[in-house]
């Protein structure tokens, strides 16, 4: 059947780019980087509120709710010692503490850390004096190109202190009593989290076991 009247005639020059853009401004929606108010997409990205203490100093931010521990500290905060390795959770590098315990930043959000207390390999010295852990890995040369490092002495100090609340590891003497002895095994079981390509895994394990055996942790 023949309409009655003939369609409306058709822009021929319209293309699909063209189509899809105009639909999108209609909607609010931004194209190519700006919305129909000439915002830019990062400009109008929602925020979160978050506050965070961080090496003893306090931060009242307004974050992206996307923003991972990691990120916050390397490219927001510009501290750089937490580093990033594979931005997958499967190196450890960017291990920090949050609360005493060691996590790994790169799969943290920032604003699910809302009010805790954050430690970075740059928070662990006191002005000019060295943690133990630090000063341990440098007498015992637990490193060669350090990109792991920052990330193996925090978790090692987070290690150090599941150690002495009892915590125990796969490899843990079971049914236990008393304290766990930490042995060349244990640390190296609890310390499996954290890649060193090098190898320095010797030097690491004889550094920690010093901490320990001195009881600096």
């Amino acid at each position: 059947m023949r309409p009655d009247k003939e369609s409306p005639e058709v822009d021929k020059d319209l293309t699909r780019r063209d189509f899809i853009a105009a639909s999108a401004v209609v909607s609010g929606i931004a194209i190519g980087g700006a919305s129909a108010s000439g915002q830019s997409i990062k400009e109008a990205a929602s925020t979160a509120p978050c506050s965070l203490t961080i090496n003893g100093s306090r931060h009242e931010l307004n974050i992206e709710p996307r923003t991972t521990v990691l990120d916050l500290l390397r490219e927001h905060l510009q501290m750089p010692g937490t580093k990033k390795g594979c931005d997958h959770g499967q190196c450890g590098a960017c291990t920090v503490l949050v609360n005493g315990e060691r996590i790994i930043s790169c799969l943290s959000l920032a604003i699910a850390q809302d009010g805790a207390i954050i430690t970075t390999i740059e928070g662990l010295a006191q002005g000019d004096e060295l943690h133990s852990m630090q000063a341990a890995f440098l007498e015992f040369d637990g490193f060669q190109c350090g990109f792991c490092t920052p990330g193996q002495i925090c978790s090692a100090v987070g290690m150090l202190k599941e150690v002495s609340n009892g915590m125990p590891s796969t490899v843990s003497s079971l049914p236990r009593t008393g304290a766990i002895e930490l042995t060349d095994s244990e640390i190296s079981e609890r310390m499996a989290g954290n890649i060193c390509r090098c190898g320095a895994y010797p030097n690491i394990v004889a550094a920690i076991r010093a901490v320990y055996q001195s009881g600096a942790a």
